[in-house]
């Protein structure tokens, strides 16, 4: 039974080109869950419409009954959220790579004396390489901003900080106000400090991938600077990624409202 946690979660991600990426074969999707459940792989999942999320992970795949076990939890809150969910979007990693699938059908039951949900198999399953995330452009009203380490011949450290166009899993594109030398492509930059909202700055080590200037509405020159995370610490990912789903439900929330 999985317990409750203070850890960030890993959320559902919006990502484009989705059928590139969808796996719909059974026996494939069969063998990623059991990947999971052989890596004991930690499972984030979000019972909807609620949008409740909680941890859990892949008990067992019954092949038998084209159906999936997930381990309930020891809180009752949680686990009569799961029963009233229309459905439960499950996210986890595997091989560095984000998984994502939709439970439907979920049924409480006891399995070996503890509380699991059975589910109906998915019929897709999303397997998305983190060079392959969903870019989301950063309003301009709620400014995102990295700093970037400058360090100088007399030992001095100074930052330069850049605001940041757009973000996703793999990297984010920086706007610069003139060619800058510094962010030269494929240089890299240990220490950088990404300022997301709602938690303390985040050491990011970065690779200008491109820099390319661009034409503003104005007439002026800008440059645009395509950077990866080379590194991230523990627990980033799931930071960014929450990130990102927040912000794009609040664009769905003000699109619903518009409409």
């Amino acid at each position: 039974m999985t317990e409750p946690t203070d850890s960030p979660l890993a959320e559902p991600i919006r990502y484009e080109d989705e059928e590139k990426y969808l796996v719909r074969n059974g026996h494939e999707i069969r063998r990623i869950l059991q990947a999971l459940i052989e890596r004991r792989a930690l499972v984030s999942g979000c019972a909807m419409p609620r949008n409740h999320t909680f941890p859990t992970s892949i008990v067992e795949v019954l092949d038998d009954e084209d159906a999936v076990l997930i381990d309930g939890s020891a809180s009752e809150a949680i686990n009569r959220s799961i029963e009233d969910a229309s459905h439960v979007t499950c996210v986890s990693r595997l091989d560095r790579i984000h998984v994502q699938f939709r439970l439907q059908g979920l049924v409480r039951l006891r399995h070996e004396g503890q509380v699991a949900f059975r589910a109906d198999l998915p019929e897709t399953l999303l397997r998305l390489q983190r060079r392959e995330y969903y870019r989301l452009q950063v309003p301009v009203t709620q400014p995102l901003e990295c700093a970037i380490p400058q360090h100088h011949p007399d030992g001095e450290t100074t930052y330069e900080r850049y605001r940041v166009l757009d973000i996703s899993g793999g990297g984010i594109a920086l706007a610069v106000q003139a060619e800058n030398p510094t962010l030269r492509p494929y240089r890299e930059f240990p220490d950088c400090l990404l300022h997301l909202p709602d938690s303390g700055p985040l050491s990011v080590r970065l690779m200008v991938k491109s820099l390319h200037s661009q034409l503003n509405q104005n007439g002026t020159e800008s440059w645009r600077a395509g950077c990866q995370f080379t590194d991230l610490p523990r627990g980033a990912d799931a930071l960014i990624q929450r990130y990102i789903f927040r912000l794009e439900r609040q664009r769905s929330a003000r699109e619903r409202g518009a409409a």
